[in-house]
């Protein structure tokens, strides 16, 4: 079976007057944390969610995880990185990344008092570039109309995200079987289970990803699977039968303690819906899932920026 190319961005952009796009280095990388930690926060209190205390910023800890992500795309990807810059200041950027045949978009933010003056179409059309000549195109957005409608433009298939949240009810908590804390060992089939579901590896990112969150595997003849979690709740999870994805999330479920959270669920995957709401939690709705050349991946809940 042949798949088409992803099509030529059909986004356009000048450059603002007096700026400059230039490749991302390493000292840009704890800048542009800090303005995005900034540019989503300006979002979340333009979007304010019932389920929530006030937005705060992102926290000191989160934000060097963000760093230490980032500095990785500058070692796999460093094509696909970019930053706005004028008279040495940045102003703006985008990360974007490519495993297997499939274009990521990372992360993308714009200085918030600059949105609007066509710094982040000129940011986009850049990172766009990188993906040429992939099969695939997949990214995940926040509630910013300016960037969705960026998107939409760009030729993504935008799905809606919802997210469940609040205390896992431990009274119908189920015993769940076959399931293991995964292993370096474990990345070959892992990357299998990614091509089979989202058709492109994590590859070097599980690394990054074991670094930083607990993992989980079912590896059986009956299905194969994996999840990431941390204390904030489920951070990445893919599976080959939804019944190997609900163990995975159940067990998942079963290590929290408090508040949780099950962020990134798209309509095609009701099973994950259906253990959420069976745990106790909430269901709403936050962002969307933008695809080019693919459905939204099943059973597959994504990462926000490693996808």
């Amino acid at each position: 079976m042949t798949h088409p190319t992803m099509s030529k961005p059909s986004i356009r952009a000048d450059v603002p007057t007096g700026v400059m796009i230039r490749p991302m280095t390493a000292a840009d990388v704890p800048v542009a944390e800090r303005l995005s930690a900034e540019a989503f926060l300006a979002v979340d209190l333009a979007n304010p969610r019932p389920d929530t205390g006030p937005p705060e910023l992102r926290s000191e800890s989160r934000g060097e995880l963000w760093v230490t992500r980032t500095l990785r795309f500058l070692e796999t990807d460093a094509a696909g990185c970019w930053v706005a810059e004028r008279d040495g200041e940045v102003l703006g950027f985008a990360t974007s990344f490519r495993r297997d045949t499939t274009w990521f978009l990372a992360t993308y933010a714009v200085r918030t008092d600059l949105q609007g003056q066509g710094l982040g179409k000129a940011l986009l059309a850049i990172a766009l570039d990188h993906s040429r000549g992939s099969l695939r195109g997949m990214l995940s957005a926040s509630d910013d109309p300016r960037a969705v409608r960026r998107y939409r433009l760009a030729g993504f298939d935008l799905h809606p995200q919802m997210y469940l949240s609040g205390e896992v009810d431990r009274h119908v908590l189920p015993a769940v079987e076959r399931v293991r804390d995964a292993t370096p060992g474990d990345i070959s089939m892992m990357d299998s289970v990614d091509r089979a579901t989202r058709g492109a590896a994590h590859g070097s990112d599980h690394e990054y990803l074991m670094e930083t969150c607990r993992a989980i595997i079912v590896d059986h003849r009956m299905g194969e699977g994996y999840a990431y979690f941390d204390d904030r709740g489920l951070a990445l999870l893919a599976a080959t039968t939804r019944g190997t994805a609900t163990d995975l999330l159940w067990a998942a479920l079963a290590e929290t303690d408090g508040e949780t959270s099950i962020h990134h669920v798209t309509a095609a995957n009701q099973w994950a819906i259906d253990v959420g709401m069976t745990a106790g939690l909430s269901l709403r709705t936050r962002g969307f899932l933008g695809v080019r050349g693919m459905k939204p991946p099943a059973p597959y809940i994504h990462h926000g920026s490693l996808l």
